[in-house]
């Protein structure tokens, strides 16, 4: 099938989305379970760390949940129309525990019970990403099923499907991999030595984890989802690149850190790299996907808006971001570059 080169933006700005969310939730939830695993640990300034970090970002991380949602439904609605159908149970679970997060988190400073608080927010911090991730298995297909022009989704299917866990895994994985890299860079500035050595070890950990349950989704992909998992394999550049980088963050942990004399490992470098190769992994799921958004129904095709609104959204996107761009790279200077931020006492 022909795609239009304004389906074809329309999309990418919404993987955009996607993407940027990915990165910045599994490192908001992830920051909420440590903070909840070193809460009592009097010895190391972890939590603490985690705490600095949580403060200011949980509320960005939220933006970027609510534009996935307005581009979707201005630029795709049939799929729209589908994907709220059939997600209607997980999606109000979603709902309900990024509620329930928020609203704990907004009185954790001044609520008398703030040991309570980080509990909420770190169990929270793996429930919610293990259920965002199965929207992706969903579109797979073989999970949505159509009665009398009706669709819904087989939760039989769901939770019997070894591609369901696989992705729930490394959503969990990646949760604390990637929150447990941006926590040593935090405390690498914050010149906190010892919650550096807990989330750089952390990190050495869940890496190889989540790289094993990436490895367990092509596998599963392969007898789910055959179609997609050829489409991965027929531009396997993207994948082997991606591979390259995660070796390459690797490798930066290990590197000498002048700052703490003995102690290894550049976290900004391997930051970096971790984040250059899930946009590498991300593209190349993205470019195999298409031209479906919910296989083998909708296409990007046959869910996309009118011509004529495309284009007027497509400004409003362009005019938002002009203006939001400025506003959360002030956001980074002040709260993630600050040192006086940083370094405060909780």
């Amino acid at each position: 099938m022909d795609i239009t080169m304004d389906a074809l933006i329309a999309i990418s700005i919404v993987w955009g989305f996607v993407f940027i969310y990915a990165v910045m939730a599994t490192m908001d939830f992830g920051a909420g379970f440590w903070s909840m695993i070193y809460l009592n640990k009097e010895q190391t300034k972890a939590t603490n760390i985690a705490n600095r970090y949580l403060s200011p970002t949980w509320e960005v991380t939220n933006v970027f949940i609510v534009a996935i949602v307005v581009a979707l439904f201005s630029f795709f609605p049939g799929a729209t129309f589908v994907l709220g159908t059939v997600l209607l149970i997980p999606g109000s679970i979603i709902l309900l525990l990024l509620a329930i997060r928020s609203g704990f988190l907004v009185f954790s400073n001044t609520a008398k019970e703030r040991k309570i608080m980080r509990y909420i927010s770190g169990i929270s911090g793996f429930i919610i990403p293990a259920v965002l991730i199965l929207v992706l298995p969903v579109t797979h297909g073989g999970f949505i099923e159509k009665t009398g022009g009706v669709y819904h989704l087989n939760l039989v299917s769901v939770f019997t499907s070894l591609n369901a866990y696989a992705f729930i895994g490394f959503a969990i994985l990646t949760t604390l991999f990637l929150s447990s890299l941006l926590l040593a860079d935090f405390s690498n500035v914050a010149e906190e030595e010892h919650a550096y050595r807990i989330y750089r070890r952390s990190a050495l950990i869940t890496g190889p984890l989540s790289l094993l349950f990436a490895i367990f989704i092509m596998l599963t992909l392969r007898t789910e989802a055959a179609w997609l998992y050829a489409g991965m394999m027929k531009d396997k550049t993207w994948l082997i690149l991606s591979v390259i980088t995660f070796i390459i963050a690797g490798v930066a942990l290990f590197l000498p850190n002048k700052r703490f004399g003995q102690n290894l490992g550049k976290p900004r470098i391997a930051m970096i790299a971790i984040a250059v190769q899930y946009f590498l992994a991300s593209y190349a799921y993205g470019r195999a996907h298409l031209p479906y958004m919910i296989y083998p129904d909708i296409t990007i095709m046959s869910g996309f808006t009118e011509p004529a609104t495309f284009r007027a959204l497509f400004m409003t996107y362009i005019v938002a971001f002009i203006i939001l761009f400025p506003g959360f790279y002030f956001f980074w200077k002040l709260f993630m570059k600050d040192k006086r931020y940083i370094r405060q006492e909780e």
